[in-house]
């Protein structure tokens, strides 16, 4: 996956509370590979039934059109495990969320995508939004090597992910690549494992 270290975009404020997966990308996006999630992304309050852009959702905004940072309210992706959820969110564009609280699932599927869940305190994210809503451009700085965003105008507001979810980002390794940094070690266990039982596998004679 993209490793993640400093990010600087527009930064699109949807401060709902309890956004779920489903209407973060619905069912109906997920029957085809071929289907473009991005285009999917809040598609029921993007569009209206006829396809048709609904002017007022932030994302159809001129000014929020190209965002790489959402800032949303508090249990942003809770409801279902699905982890097209995070890869619509990627396919959009956008690389950061910013939020009081996530569902559980969603935050560990966003850190295993190579997207960063931030969560601050909820006074922080209102006041986070409006320096975006008032500001000449609403473009954020996250800098994931010393955890801290810059707002417009040039305020910083310091963050924290749990360390072994920051290396990872920054290395741009998911669980797997992660696991298989440790290769020597798993195969070095294997033979003693394989010395001292052989019958687990299957070397009796």
């Amino acid at each position: 996956m993209e490793s993640f270290t400093i990010l600087d975009g527009i930064a699109a404020p949807l401060l709902k509370s309890n956004i779920d997966t489903g209407v973060i990308i619905a069912l109906r996006f997920l029957r085809s590979r071929a289907t473009d999630l991005g285009a999917g992304l809040f598609a029921d309050w993007r569009y209206t039934a006829d396809g048709a852009e609904i002017p007022e959702f932030v994302l159809n905004r001129p000014r929020y059109r190209e965002s790489r940072i959402l800032i949303a309210g508090a249990n942003f992706g809770c409801g279902s495990s699905r982890e097209a959820a995070v890869w619509a969110l990627l396919r959009f564009g956008i690389r950061c969320v910013i939020a009081p609280s996530f569902g559980e699932i969603f935050y560990d599927n966003a850190c295993e995508n190579g997207l960063l869940p931030i969560m601050l305190p909820e006074d922080l994210v209102g006041r986070l939004v409006a320096r975006v809503e008032t500001a000449g451009e609403p473009r954020l700085t996250v800098d994931l090597e010393c955890c801290k965003i810059t707002a417009p105008a040039g305020a910083q507001i310091a963050f924290e992910v749990p360390e072994e979810r920051r290396a990872a980002l920054l290395a741009g390794l998911d669980e797997t690549s992660l696991i298989l940094q440790h290769e020597g070690e798993i195969d070095a266990y294997r033979a003693r494992a394989a010395a001292a039982r052989p019958w687990l596998y299957g070397k009796l004679g």
